[in-house]
């Protein structure tokens, strides 16, 4: 079997929390697999003439919470020396992140397996590409005229409304017709009126958490991580005080991912975080998806490996 050079742009290793980072998971299972692990940040991506390029270091990792990685000295490199490219960098999706995507485009092009495909990354806005399955979606609204959104909230009483760029439940608010502040949260969200904001209809079950379901190659893993908001808190994001709780996929759950899997697959995004509360499809997360290390560790997984199974089979296939 081919010794594989994989390389990763991520933010910086030494900032991660490796007990719980989905990348560090990655990396330790093709490192086990004997794949030659190279470290890229997103500075280190260049275009030089019609070549994408990255200076990037040598990396070994280790499975603890202290000295958890070793980089080698730097080398500057063609992508294309590479087989595999992990875009693995954490939102702000800005137009930073955009500039390095056609780097790696160019790098697929050229051969280079892309995990997520970048054309797809730029495509799949992690709100809205929800949208494109609306069988699978709560009422929502995306707007920025504040006319409409109170139309919306008075229809549905009680709603919920967040920037199309965030993450990590940052800047997600909770709004009824009767709310004080709704005036000044729609001119903070839509900034005046200049920018969109995805509203949607409050979804109770949020009590019983916020599921984020995991998909290889269009196929569930079959559990998820319910993220239960913290007492007094309707965001069930970790980053957000949530506490993860596993649990078997429900059949709904399910046919959400049936409904999804073949376009994620035919696209290229190899590897998506899907948040469902309830019944209903919330977001599709596709730039750096998490809690691969929460769900291995309660139902004795390696969603690492299903990954990297996935990745050698399309390698090997080329």
């Amino acid at each position: 079997m081919k010794q594989l050079v994989v390389g990763v742009v991520m933010d910086h290793i030494a900032t991660i929390k490796p007990y719980k980072d989905s990348t560090f998971a990655m990396l330790l299972e093709a490192q086990a697999r004997g794949y030659l692990l190279r470290h890229i940040t997103l500075d280190g991506l260049f275009m030089q003439d019609d070549t994408p390029m990255a200076t990037c270091h040598p990396l070994t990792v280790e499975d603890k919470t202290d000295a958890w990685y070793t980089l080698g000295d730097a080398q500057t490199l063609p992508l294309t020396q590479m087989d595999v490219i992990l875009m693995r960098k954490d939102p702000p999706f800005d137009m930073e992140y955009i500039y390095a995507t056609y780097f790696l485009e160019h790098a697929h092009q050229r051969g280079v397996l892309v995990v997520n495909h970048p054309q797809a990354l730029r495509d799949a806005n992690e709100k809205l590409y929800t949208t494109w399955f609306p069988q699978c979606c709560p009422p929502l609204l995306v707007s920025r005229q504040a006319d409409q959104i109170k139309a919306f909230v008075q229809q549905h009483e009680k709603t919920v409304i967040k920037p199309l760029g965030g993450m990590g439940g940052a800047s997600i608010f909770q709004l009824q017709a009767t709310d004080s502040n709704l005036n000044v949260i729609l001119e903070t969200l839509t900034h005046n009126g200049t920018r969109y904001a995805m509203i949607q209809r409050y979804i109770p079950e949020i009590t019983q958490g916020d599921k984020r379901i995991l998909l290889i190659d269009g196929q569930a893993v079959p559990y998820a991580l319910a993220r239960l908001p913290a007492e007094g808190e309707f965001r069930g994001n970790i980053a957000a005080g949530g506490t993860g709780v596993g649990q078997a996929l429900s059949p709904r759950d399910r046919w959400i991912c049936e409904q999804l899997g073949p376009t994620l697959k035919a696209k290229g995004l190899m590897f998506v975080g899907i948040d469902v509360i309830g019944d209903y499809l919330t977001e599709i997360n596709v730039t750096s998806p998490t809690c691969i290390r929460e769900l291995d560790r309660q139902f004795t997984l390696n969603i690492g490996a299903q990954l990297m199974d996935c990745i050698q089979q399309t390698v090997s296939a080329r």
